[in-house]
């Protein structure tokens, strides 16, 4: 007997006439005389939509409106800045041991340096012993690239820097040393979120400056990096002996000797258009609280030795010990540490951008 309960059928004593009879009346769902008595294989409907199983994967769940994605991490420079180095002596080799160890330490991506790098006058030559002696040899554990500027002491005359074609000796050296980097006596260059112009302020002291004063302003227009930075040797202010520009030695009027030309073109080019103007030529390491047009002022160019300090210009810190710079940009924060030759932090000032 075959028992018919909606789809699901039972036989008892299955027959090939009860088969007959259950095709007559349209059943499809036939059972499997091997099947246990009350168990039948479901099958699908002729007259409906399937009902077998899908592999479709369950909707995902919506997203959590108080869950923020991450921003991604800030952009992040570190570098030390420093000047007047290529003493070749003592001073100049404590300055680089800590140097290497703040960079050891901290994480460097660059080192800095501010003009002067070879005393007395220069090198003569891309094969020069000084350079091994005043510069290699004393940053030969700081394994980092050597961004540099001209200082007048570069220009020959010890220190007149009136051979002006002396200074072509350092930029060649460029292709011969592995960390030495001048591409140009002036230049401009972009790392992270930085723009960063090298300048060459011995030339704009006797005025042989039309290409600063051409390409300068159109690197500084085109930047469009979070912060702008100028590298130099000669100060627009300084408490050091040289002092500011337009009086260097305390001589106004005569602007080879006053550092006119250096002021104008600051005023001109770099003060308000930068953020930091970053410096040598006196040789001590100075935070200056005056600035120009809103530009920072940093002096930094204990890098071998300290001459005596004034209070000319108000200033957040300042010392003639050697020193350096140590620098990290952060997103829109700067930050800034002056460094002893021991390694002892004498200062650290932070500047937020909106």
């Amino acid at each position: 007997m075959a028992i018919l309960l909606g789809n699901r059928v039972s036989i008892r004593g299955f027959s090939t006439v009860a088969a007959a009879l259950l095709m007559a009346c349209g059943s499809s769902a036939l059972p499997d005389p091997a099947a246990p008595e009350g168990s039948a294989s479901p099958q699908p409907s002729s007259s409906g939509p399937s009902t077998a199983p899908t592999n479709t994967a369950p909707a995902p769940e919506p997203k959590d409106a108080s869950v923020v994605d991450a921003a991604p991490p800030p952009k992040v420079l570190k570098f030390v800045a420093m000047g007047d180095t290529g003493k070749g002596n003592e001073g100049q080799r404590k300055v680089a041991d800590a140097v290497d160890a703040k960079c050891k330490a901290s994480g460097c991506d660059f080192v800095q340096l501010l003009g002067d790098n070879i005393y007395d006058s220069g090198v003569d030559s891309v094969d020069d012993p000084l350079l091994q002696s005043r510069f290699e040899q004393p940053y030969a554990k700081i394994n980092l690239p050597f961004w540099i500027v001209l200082g007048n002491h570069d220009y020959g005359g010890n220190g007149a820097g009136t051979s002006f074609g002396k200074g072509q000796n350092e930029v060649d050296y460029t292709a011969k040393s592995t960390k030495w980097k001048l591409p140009s006596n002036f230049w401009h260059r972009t790392q992270e979120h930085v723009e960063m112009i090298g300048l060459d302020t011995n030339l704009i002291m006797f005025s042989q400056d039309q290409p600063q004063r051409t390409q300068v302003p159109q690197w500084i227009a085109a930047a469009t990096s979070t912060w702008k930075l100028a590298f130099g040797h000669h100060p627009y202010l300084s408490n050091g002996p040289h002092g500011n520009a337009g009086r260097y030695e305390g001589i106004p009027g005569i602007p080879i000797v006053s550092g006119g030309s250096v002021k104008s073109f600051m005023d001109a080019h770099i003060c308000g258009k930068v953020d930091f103007y970053i410096c040598g030529h006196d040789h001590s390491t100075q935070w200056l609280e005056d600035n120009c047009g809103g530009t920072e002022l940093i002096v930094a160019g204990a890098g071998a030795e300290g001459t005596e300090l004034s209070s000319r210009n108000k200033s957040f810190f300042q010392t003639n010990v050697g020193s350096f710079v140590y620098i990290v940009i952060e997103g829109k924060r700067f930050t800034g540490e002056l460094i002893d030759e021991t390694g002892k932090v004498l200062y650290t000032r932070t500047i937020q951008k909106p």
